[in-house]
């Protein structure tokens, strides 16, 4: 898997992009770049390629009926089978294994190979569906558009969701120049960087600490997991968005944002606004809406946001700690709606109690089940044991490296651009020193990303694979 990454840097992506930008015909450019999708995708999923593309077909077909029968009927059919593919490729397993649990029963469990990405291209479809229900966009009746949109693939296996409304336009015509080009190839390094330096630097100590049992943990080695763990999962996530981004910069699509420097947040609700927005935003629009929002009062509104929290859970895997982890957010969410004396305590505070229960709850979606959950977080806060040997496994994890990667993602959770602008010496109003000092800061920035890009080959090549976290689900 190392050697399928060298060789998308260095050959998939340069070979695509080369003939992309040579080809004069929007047509023929969006060919190649279905052509490169369904190969990108067939590399790790042979099989699945052709139930991705059944999936864009039949969701294709869905939005063409429903300007000649029963919208409704079709917007239904849809739903049921998008959810059905779902539900039978994701979910079959976890469904008798819980009610094997609950009736102490015994039926088989199947094993099923959970296709790549699924749970993205799933909503996707189901957002352009439901948009053409709404006279949100008009139908597409060219598959090849729809194909294009469901496969694309820079964001096909980790997202971030794009809707169909947000890159209709560019599927039709787009323009790509140098400008746009560096600018996306440097989001794409620094997406790269994200993960191979950072995030990999972190899942090996997060990997160790939650590989251990809870018996030979004490407060330390279970709060060095935790927050390991916290920036592995979001180097890891935001690292692929800025690469899909980057990528889809470069080939003239512009994706919405999907991460606003979520650790900065000062309440469960502003993080859930800065945290994976595509996937936020979709079950607002799609879930939260339709079923009342807050126009029916506290109580009911309370209520929808613990559906759409249990079904983010559950989006996030077949497990009920995804689950738990899911209603566990909304129950804080829950609480800030109904103590608003909460936002009076000062930001840092916020800004602690916020990052507490974050970091408690990545415990939950990181481990493999619930017991074992509770047991870790119990060690966080009573686990004051300091043998010989527990103090020596904190001694192995704390490496210079794995120091110096910790504190590139403390600072990489700022907004640095935010926070140089409110210095005074950055942010001067005499437009030629500004023009200079940008001229300087995007030279600099792209020697950067250069070296950037040559420090994650060698890591790359020389170094075990750890694959991105949301490719399984």
């Amino acid at each position: 898997m190392v050697f399928s990454s060298l060789v998308f840097l260095c050959i998939f992506f340069p070979v695509v992009f080369c003939l992309h930008s040579a080809i004069p015909s929007i047509k023929a450019k969006n060919a190649l770049l279905i052509l490169a999708s369904l190969i990108f995708y067939a590399f790790g999923e042979p099989v699945y390629v052709l139930l991705m593309a059944l999936s864009a077909f039949l969701n294709y077909l869905c939005a063409v009926l429903m300007g000649k029968i029963n919208p409704k009927a079709v917007l239904a059919a849809a739903v049921g089978i998008n959810i059905g593919i779902l539900c039978v490729f994701k979910y079959t397993g976890f469904f008798i294994t819980t009610i094997n649990a609950g009736l102490h029963l015994n039926l088989n469990v199947p094993e099923i190979t959970l296709p790549v990405g699924i749970s993205f291209f799933t909503f996707q479809a189901l957002s352009y569906v439901i948009d053409v229900y709404r006279g949100q966009v008009e139908i597409q009746r060219n598959f090849g558009k729809v194909l294009l949109y469901i496969s694309f693939f820079p964001q096909l296996i980790a997202g971030p969701i794009v809707k169909y409304r947000d890159i209709a336009l560019e599927i039709d015509s787009r323009s790509i120049n140098p400008a746009e080009t560096a600018l996306g190839l440097r989001r794409f390094i620094c997406g790269l960087a994200k993960k191979i330096l950072i995030a990999n630097t972190m899942a090996v100590t997060a990997d160790q600490v939650f590989q251990q049992g809870t018996d030979s943990l004490n407060i330390l080695s279970a709060w060095l997991g935790a927050i390991a763990y916290t920036m592995q999962i979001y180097f890891d996530f935001s690292g692929y968005s800025d690469m899909a981004i980057g990528l889809g910069q470069m080939f003239g699509f512009h994706f919405r944002e999907n991460f606003d420097h979520p650790y900065g947040s000062c309440s469960i609700k502003e993080f859930w606004r800065r945290w994976h927005i595509s996937l936020s935003s979709w079950f607002k629009e799609y879930v939260y809406i339709p079923l009342g929002g807050n126009r029916k009062g506290k109580a009911r509104a309370g209520v929808n946001k613990m559906i759409v929290f249990f079904l983010t859970g559950l989006w996030h895997g077949a497990n009920w700690t995804f689950v738990v982890w899911g209603l566990f957010h909304g129950a804080f969410s829950f609480f800030e709606e109904f103590v608003p004396s909460l936002k009076k305590l000062p930001r840092p505070v916020l800004h602690l109690y916020t990052m507490l229960a974050v970091t408690v709850g990545f415990v939950i979606f990181r481990a493999d089940t619930l017991g074992y959950a509770f047991a870790f977080i119990g060690k966080m806060f009573t686990g004051f044991s300091c043998s010989p040997a527990s103090m020596s496994f904190v001694c192995q994890q704390m490496t210079p490296f794995f120091f110096a990667m910790l504190a590139a993602a403390v600072i990489g959770c700022a907004p640095l651009h935010s926070l140089a602008q409110k210095i005074p010496a950055l942010s001067g109003r005499d437009e030629a020193a500004f023009a200079l000092r940008e001229d300087v800061i995007q030279t600099v920035s792209y020697l950067g990303a250069f070296a950037l890009l040559l420090w994650c080959i060698l890591r790359l090549s020389g170094g075990s694979y750890n694959p991105f976290i949301y490719f399984r689900f």
